[in-house]
């Protein structure tokens, strides 16, 4: 009973619904012999199943991860933090706003670093669109929350993008005199900001944090179901990626 509850949330609930109305449809067509359709729909919905699973997500992941390990003895002397998304408005427990999930790990891995190495930190993260909040007040809240004093961390909220994240840091490494910056972001992400930083004139340590994949990593069952992994984000990266290659 409980394989079976999984397999019909799986495939019924979104978005593996869009997976299973699309094969149903594909396999209608072809019981019609309707070819076409059927050969299409099916096709479609099998390409997007592949989206939603975990050893496809992680294969592509591995591709951004593969370059990057933690360092066993960084160095330096600030942790330049890149801002991952915040919930702006929402009710917290010293204040309003509170990081994604995504950035939670960022923070808590630069939090750590801080605590080993006490050198300050610049949160970088501005308001992407207009209306909402800049993330970095929000990013600081938290790290003064976890225990780091709060003349150590430094807010940079003008930035929207990863290049913008360059930016505005460099400025701020330049004007304070910092000289060997500690990049902090998640292990996906840290391809193009590496690039990003570089592209400002800016050599940076990488310290990827929020790792998706491993070394022989296992998959069972569960793992092919639709909505244990998610693609589109990783693909979203590569495009990401390759418009910084090119446009800047």
């Amino acid at each position: 009973m409980f394989i079976l509850k999984k397999i019909l949330t799986a495939f019924f609930l979104p978005p593996g619904i869009l997976v299973s109305l699309m094969l149903l449809s594909g396999i209608w067509f072809l019981f019609k012999k309707n070819w076409k359709p059927g050969i299409i729909n099916s096709l479609i919905g099998i390409f997007m199943w592949s989206l939603l699973i975990s050893p496809v997500a992680d294969a592509l992941n591995r591709g951004l991860e593969a370059d990057f390990k933690i360092p066993e003895n960084p160095q330096g002397d600030v942790i330049i933090l890149l801002g991952g998304g915040v919930y702006d408005k929402v009710p917290d427990l010293s204040g309003v706003g509170a990081p994604t999930e995504e950035m939670i790990g960022r923070l808590v891995t630069a939090v750590r670093l801080q605590k080993k190495l006490n050198v300050p930190i610049i949160v970088s993260g501005g308001a992407v669109f207009k209306g909402r909040k800049a993330e970095a007040p929000i990013a600081k809240r938290f790290i003064v929350d976890l225990g780091v004093p709060a003349n150590k961390v430094i807010i940079e909220d003008k930035s929207r993008d990863t290049i913008e994240n360059a930016k505005y840091a460099n400025e701020i490494c330049k004007k304070i005199g910092y000289r060997k910056p500690i990049l902090v972001t998640s292990a996906y992400h840290m391809k193009r900001s590496v690039m990003s930083f570089e592209k400002v004139g800016m050599k940076v340590v990488p310290f990827p944090a929020n790792f998706k994949t491993w070394k022989d990593k296992k998959y069972g069952w569960e793992d092919y179901m639709p909505g244990s992994g998610n693609a589109m984000g990783v693909i979203k990266e590569y495009v990401g990626f390759i418009f910084y290659k090119i446009a800047y």
